[in-house]
């Protein structure tokens, strides 16, 4: 692990780093790596989209060791224009070990390119390509472009080059712009895409042979073992996710009364069982073309590869997931899965994040009922609640910024603002929550409310003890003891994206496998403490980005007014709000930060006393 490409855009130079062992010790890699160098080489208060932001594509120290679970992933970490919080974004497929095969663990994107470039990255070396027949082009044709235009280098070999690009959205700019790998892999949320697109940058392609080496053979094989028996003994793992997708949880999460639905006006959407994943699987997979669509390593095959034949929603490809089922169902009012699914595939072309595209279209759908959007703007196009034919229209005019998907190119909350009605924009720090809704998820409310990255379900999936009982079941309603639950959640979740694994192994196994895995392939050793400090190491490393950023703290560890005074009208949530201050003073106790900062003391605890004296520089430390 280790070996870094750092590309200057502008001036073409490219040179090749390898950070020292003890800082690759307390950031593993991936996110932690990422965060770190971040902390070093950008200020803070850049504007997201100048050339003085950079991005770093990341791979961790068990990416593409075959027989670890979970292994293909890789994961984008830069400031994001959509929050101007430090981000990372998570990809799976099969970007993330080839990259790793071709003999490096990172990639550095440093100031912006005068015209379009690709980068060729084969067998420890990096070189600049031009893009400017690329530029304009969607995703899956740059994809196959870029394969078409590098087999006369490398013969047959092309098929097995992979893609990370952006399509039209990020050229454009779009503040929800997703970088895809594999055609239908996202990276998806934070408006990583337009960072690439403001630097010029259209792909990276990778090739290579250089597999990574394990340093205790007989501890690995123990350890893969163990853990691929935790993986098969788990009923989600085997079972669910295997034979219905992740939108196996449509069904689960809205008879619990938590499926957000019009904007997060109710938890219950009537009609959610018509775009369950029981009905994807059912009527629609291609179980072919889903076995290539599996990620690299997974044990779980939670993939699906839909085809829709009739018109007028005629397509095919990877999906669609439970995220973007419920952004363009549930959260639009729609129930129309043909629709759903187009939706899905035109978000993978175009490069657009489905999670914030389908939420900013039910946005926009209630702006429509409540009047605020002029007639005119809507160039005749039918926006009401549960109108299949407009999410399908919505998702071509935000990758263009054509007409009215121009203001939804800047996401939910500036399309919420500009229309006077800040209120209705369901986010957290400026990014668009998820498909769950908190007032009856309560630890789940407050993981939402401290994400780092802004509104996510993937900083701390309390979904799994509150409503899957994984490890054990806890009282979704109550406020007790949630605040160190989250704070748990939140450290693994933080070393499972620099290892860098799926979130989905979770459900299966945790810190002491993590930790077994991580000891046998660096030879480096590591307890499932070591790894809580790590995590907690990195949390707080982010909250203090945040805080040179934009001030960040208790100011912005809420939610949106609608989840915090208003009960839920109806389902199994029914008359519950978020008791977010119920919660609030315990998860701060057991981080050690004072109204949402970190103190000096904390700080200096996890060996970052480098960062506690610069927020004492600039008046920022608590207290």
């Amino acid at each position: 692990m280790g070996r870094l490409a750092r590309v200057n855009l502008r001036s073409g130079s490219i040179r090749y780093e390898f950070p020292p062992e003890e800082i690759l010790k307390k950031w593993l890699g991936g996110r932690g790596l990422g965060v770190y160098l971040a902390l070093k080489e950008i200020d803070p208060r850049v504007d997201p989209l100048s050339p003085a932001n950079k991005a770093y594509v990341m791979t961790g120290p068990l990416t593409g060791v075959s027989g670890v679970p979970t292994s293909g992933r890789w994961c984008s970490v830069t400031k994001s224009p959509l929050t101007n919080t430090i981000h990372d974004a998570q990809s799976g497929g099969k970007f993330g070990p080839e990259l790793k095969f071709a003999g490096f663990d990172g990639v550095i994107l440093e100031d912006a390119a005068e015209d379009p470039v690709y980068l060729w990255v084969r067998d420890g070396k990096v070189e600049i390509r031009c893009a400017k027949h690329l530029w304009g082009k969607d995703v899956h044709a740059t994809t196959d472009l870029i394969k078409e235009e590098l087999k006369a280098e490398v013969g047959d070999d092309a098929k097995n080059i992979k893609v990370l690009a952006i399509g039209p959205a990020g050229e454009n700019l779009v503040r929800i712009a997703a970088l895809l790998n594999d055609k239908a892999r996202a990276a998806g949320r934070g408006g990583h895409g337009a960072v690439w697109g403001s630097k010029k940058i259209k792909a990276i392609a990778a090739l290579g042979r250089e597999k990574p080496k394990v340093a205790k053979p007989e501890l690995f094989r123990e350890a893969v073992i163990e853990s691929m028996d935790k993986h098969k003994k788990s009923p989600i793992t085997s079972e669910a996710l295997p034979k219905y997708g992740t939108a196996v949880l449509v069904n689960i999460i809205n008879k619990a009364g938590v499926y957000p639905t019009r904007n997060f006006q109710s938890g219950y959407f009537p009609t959610a069982d018509k775009t369950s994943g029981e009905v994807v699987t059912e009527k629609y997979m291609d179980w072919e073309k889903y076995k290539e669509e599996i990620c690299w390593g997974c044990p779980i095959g939670c993939a699906r590869y839909t085809r829709i034949t009739k018109s007028p929603f005629s397509g095919e490809g990877g999906g669609p997931e439970y995220e973007t089922v419920w952004a363009f169902g549930a959260q639009t009012g729609t129930d129309d899965i043909e629709a759903i699914s187009k939706a899905h595939y035109l978000c993978n072309e175009l490069g657009l994040d489905g999670i914030s595209t389908g939420h900013t279209i039910g946005t926009f759908m209630e702006l429509v009922e409540k009047g605020k959007i002029p007639p005119e703007k809507l160039r005749g196009l039918n926006a009401k609640w549960g109108t299949p034919e407009a999410i399908v229209e919505l998702v071509w005019r935000t990758a263009y910024r054509s007409g009215i998907g121009d203001d939804l190119a800047e996401g939910a909350l500036r399309l919420a603002t500009k229309y006077g009605v800040p209120e209705l924009a369901m986010v957290v720090r400026g990014q668009e929550l998820p498909a769950y809704d908190p007032r009856g998820v309560q630890g789940h409310g407050l993981a939402y409310a401290t994400s780092n990255r802004g509104g996510c379900h993937l900083r701390a999936y309390l979904i799994s003890p509150e409503i899957l009982g994984v490890p054990e079941l806890v009282d979704r309603f109550s406020t007790k003891g949630k605040g160190a639950l989250v704070k748990h959640f939140q450290d693994i979740f933080a070393v499972i994206d620099s290892l860098v694994l799926c979130k989905f192994s979770s459900f299966a196994i945790w810190a002491d496998d993590y930790a077994k895995l991580l000891t046998a392939v660096t030879g480096a050793e590591f307890t499932s403490k070591d790894l809580e400090k790590i995590g907690e190491r990195i949390y707080n490393a982010e909250r203090v980005f945040n805080i040179l950023s934009f001030g960040d703290g208790r100011a912005y560890d809420t939610l949106p007014k609608r989840l915090l005074e208003e009960p839920m009208p109806e389902g199994a949530s029914k008359g519950y709000v978020v008791k977010l201050d119920e919660m609030l003073d315990e998860y701060y106790g057991v981080r050690g930060w004072i109204d949402g900062r970190p103190t000096k003391a904390k700080l200096e605890e996890l060996d970052l006393k480098w960062l506690a004296y610069r927020l004492e520089e600039e008046g920022l430390l608590p207290g």
